[in-house]
């Protein structure tokens, strides 16, 4: 009896039927029946797309005596009656594209960011002071020079010092707000890219289509509000590390930022990213790319984060050209008659938006957007290391996330929209554009410039330093992650010569180190792993004497005794028989012993390696 495998296609796709060859076709349709949920009526197999050589219920005839093989594709055929009963809450929803893209989500089950529960009960309002030249009235009235401006209004965003060009995202949520229902019915949807699923008036892509289940054609439009406005390292000290990567290798670097969203008081309703670390995943680059590699810290380095009060608020990666070494001077590559961010960059930004998508109630899928932001660290027009960040927009991502954009071969400033084929519907995507004469005219996005899904983000250092963790810039700091390529291990040895840095009086200060915590935290060595909740929150609220009682525990003890321990002076060798000043006889009654400097464990004399841990004794 010989296995098969049958492929039997219908409006939800195609499934994989397991079989054997000389089974009865009854038996065959029952098991159709059950993998692909159908009702006993109502439904019919054929062997051709067009219905012909319908297969008949028979419980003498087998799959074989009808012609069926192996891998053979068979086609299955519902009445509307019966498609209708067995997707009742398909059909009675409208054909939008809310309706296929995603589940629809109660919005009390939506936990929204704090940031965005707090500034969406603000009102946002711009007050303005009373003019003494154009108010006429007492001090207590309000007229058209001193109303309240709302937080969209074009006037004040344009006429800020320094102009804001893109308003804040709740800023936008109060425009859509501003009519006469004050925003009770306001929906905000993301584009689809894809064929909506469970159409019956024709077999599926590249089957056939129709108006109802294909996507809408697309135009790029400049995105008017961001959701991020402000992103800012905390200080120069995080920074410092990533950059001094390139400075001593030649090579470009990549790094995700963890930090917390804040309100940005400098644009109404705003949004700022402050930064308070660089984590550095695994990486190959070289001078002209850098390629991620699988991480298999990612979810430890994560929560370490989330215990510190942290999370995970973009990326940031280098494109430095040196220009002149004794000046210190890097290239100016990047500007508006250049580009800002390659396509490539740009899809990747995309990814990893759609990655850490923002949550928010009033999209029926339960998010809309990202506050995932991007840096690039490139020369600025004086010839200076300068970071500028950017997002990608909400199309971008949908045209990321669908598989619809690609990068060009040629020219890195443009993208190129893919084209259908018979495995991918790609809905048309245009873009307007200024032609010769001045006109503005729709051209199709093969190829189209990618700044139109480009929105940037201004990027700042503050005017005092602050610190999540610690100022450490005196002494040797404590290895980065993941830099084995260039002498920079992160091991036991590095520990303790950190460690030995600092006396015990000020150990939170030793610990507010986040390379020193991921450190830990990820070290199999170190029973520490699992223990860290309490020293990660002495360190966010900088509780000295919680840290201190940490800082007693048993598993910190073990640690401390392991440095004590290969701090110690070696034994010096052994002398001759007689020579008793070189060896210690009371520790034991057969000679003298030795401590293991790697786990402390008392070894007899006469044992060149470790009874516990098995390293040797030098």
């Amino acid at each position: 009896m010989s296995r098969i495998i049958v492929r039997v296609q219908s409006r939800e796709g195609t499934r994989r039927i397991n079989c054997s060859s000389n089974e009865s076709i009854s038996t065959f349709l029952s098991k159709v029946s059950s993998e692909l949920s159908l009702p006993r009526r109502g439904w019919t197999l054929y062997q051709q797309r067009d219905k012909s050589g319908e297969i008949k219920n028979s419980t003498r005839k087998t799959l074989s005596s009808i012609g069926i093989k192996h891998g053979d594709m068979l086609f299955l055929s519902q009445e509307a009656s019966v498609a209708a009963l067995d997707t009742p809450k398909l059909n009675s929803l409208p054909l939008t594209s809310s309706s296929f893209s995603s589940p629809l989500v109660s919005s009390n089950s939506i936990k929204e960011d704090e940031i965005d529960t707090f500034l969406s009960k603000q009102d946002g309002l711009i007050h303005r002071e009373r003019d003494p030249q154009l108010c006429h009235h007492n001090p207590n009235s309000k007229c058209i020079h001193c109303f309240p401006l709302e937080p969209y209004d074009e006037e004040y965003l344009k006429n800020h010092k320094p102009p804001i060009k893109h308003m804040s995202f709740h800023a936008f949520i109060k425009k859509l707000g501003g009519g006469t229902d004050r925003g009770k019915f306001t929906v905000l949807e993301d584009t689809s890219c894809r064929i909506k699923p469970g159409c019956t008036e024709h077999p599926p892509w590249p089957g056939g289509i129709c108006t109802k289940c294909q996507p809408s054609a697309i135009t790029l439009k400049r995105q008017i509000y961001r959701h991020v406005d402000n992103i800012l390292f905390e200080n120069p000290f995080i920074v410092e590390p990533f950059l001094n990567y390139w400075r001593k290798t030649g090579n470009q670097r990549l790094g995700f930022l963890y930090g917390r969203y804040e309100h940005h008081k400098d644009v109404p309703l705003g949004i700022r990213a402050s930064v308070a670390a660089i984590y550095e995943p695994p990486q190959e680059d070289t001078p002209d790319s850098i390629k991620l590699l699988p991480d298999p810290n990612e979810a430890i380095v994560d929560k370490l984060a989330l215990d510190l009060g942290l999370q995970k608020v973009g990326w940031i990666f280098t494109d430095l050209v040196a220009d002149d070494v004794r000046k210190g001077t890097v290239k100016h590559l990047r500007d508006i008659n250049t580009h800002f961010l390659t396509a490539e960059e740009c899809i990747l930004a995309g990814h990893l938006q759609n990655q850490y998508p923002s949550p928010c109630k009033l999209s029926s899928s339960g998010k809309f957007g990202s506050k995932f932001a991007t840096v690039v660290v490139s020369g600025d027009m004086d010839n200076q290391v300068g970071f500028d960040g950017f997002q990608v927009s909400n199309q971008c991502m949908a045209l990321v996330r669908d598989d619809c954009l690609v990068p060009t071969i040629d020219e890195p400033g443009l993208g190129y929209i893919r084209e259908s084929s018979s495995e991918q519907y790609v809905p048309d995507v245009f873009y307007k554009a200024t032609d010769s004469y001045g006109n503005e005219v729709t051209q199709l996005a093969r190829p189209m410039p990618i700044e139109y899904v480009l929105v940037q983000v201004p990027t700042a250092f503050p005017v005092e330093p602050q610190f999540t963790f610690t100022n450490q810039s005196q002494g040797e700091p404590f290895p980065v992650e993941n830099r084995s390529n260039m002498g920079e291990v992160q091991d036991f040895d590095s520990l303790m010569m950190y460690l030995n840095q600092f006396s015990p009086d000020h150990f939170l200060t030793a610990m507010s180190n986040f390379h020193l915590l991921v450190f830990l935290s990820t070290c199999d060595m170190l029973p520490l792993r699992d223990h860290l909740t309490e020293l990660c929150e002495a360190i966010r609220t900088q509780d000295s004497e919680a840290a201190s009682r940490w800082s007693r525990s048993e598993q910190w003890s073990t640690v401390v005794q392991l440095i004590q321990a290969a701090n110690a002076p070696s034994p010096e060798p052994h002398g001759a028989v007689g020579d008793v000043d070189m060896v210690d006889m009371s520790n034991s009654p057969g000679g003298a012993s030795w401590t293991c400097k790697h786990c402390t464990f008392i070894n007899q004399h006469g044992l060149e390696n470790c009874e516990m841990c098995g390293l040797p004794e030098n």
